[in-house]
């Protein structure tokens, strides 16, 4: 693995440390900080490439953590959390988490889940020419033009404030463009296994469909396809 960083942020001594040494033996250089405003210090300082935290933490909560992280930063965001309502985990991951665990959960569930995140393909592969060219562009027609090696999507020219995953679903539907995603395909495309559920999808489906609409309220790219998944069609085709 290439260096990298991680921001572990928990309240618990022992849960983080544990989870501190999980990292570590996957290839992370981990700081751990205890509360919302050091985790921010921490985060600011050493601009990590994945932090995971709890909900419950002095201050202010993982969700106000996770939504001020969002506003400048694509970093992966796991949360790890006792709290286990699906209010819960909607809440956490419409403000920008990758990925959500309940406690109590197993190291090597963590391993594999933090695994799945960086095996996500950066780069189109075996695209027909008349999709995308050598750089790796999808037009989607509407202003929308997706940059695989560049990592950003645009419409109009502005970049959009996508995090990873929404960047990582969005170019997997448009190089599937007309193709019918369903949702096992998708949790196994790009979370790569069956750890999370299906209605993770749905939640990131719809935090990246209004970030489009943001800028292109009459666009709409990505259909759903009642009770299978979701489809993506170029504006315009």
């Amino acid at each position: 693995m290439e260096h990298r960083t991680a921001l572990v942020v928990e309240d618990d001594a022992d849960v983080g440390e544990l989870v501190g040494s999980v990292l570590a033996q996957v290839g992370f250089d981990v700081r751990v900080a205890g509360d919302g405003e050091s985790a921010l210090r921490s985060f600011d300082e050493h601009e990590p490439d994945l932090v995971t935290l709890d909900l419950n933490l002095p201050g202010f909560d993982g969700i106000e953590l996770c939504r001020r992280i969002r506003r400048h930063s694509s970093a992966y965001m796991i949360m790890l959390t006792a709290r286990a309502e699906e209010a819960d985990r909607l809440m956490g991951l419409e403000v920008g988490a990758d990925d959500y665990m309940t406690k109590p959960f197993s190291t090597r569930e963590l391993r594999a889940r933090v695994s799945a995140l960086y095996r996500r393909p950066p780069v189109l592969e075996g695209l027909e020419r008349s999709r995308a060219d050598r750089d790796g562009v999808i037009e989607g027609g509407g202003g929308l033009v997706v940059h695989a090696t560049r990592r950003d999507a645009r419409i109009d020219g502005t970049v959009l404030p996508l995090t990873r995953t929404e960047f990582d679903l969005l170019h997997w539907l448009a190089r599937h463009g007309g193709v019918v995603q369903d949702r096992a395909t998708l949790v196994r495309e790009i979370w790569h296994g069956e750890e999370s559920p299906g209605h993770l999808v749905d939640v990131h489906v719809a935090n990246l469909r209004r970030k489009l609409r943001a800028h292109a309220p009459a666009a709409n790219w990505i259909r759903t396809v009642r009770g299978i998944g979701y489809r993506f069609d170029p504006v315009g085709s």
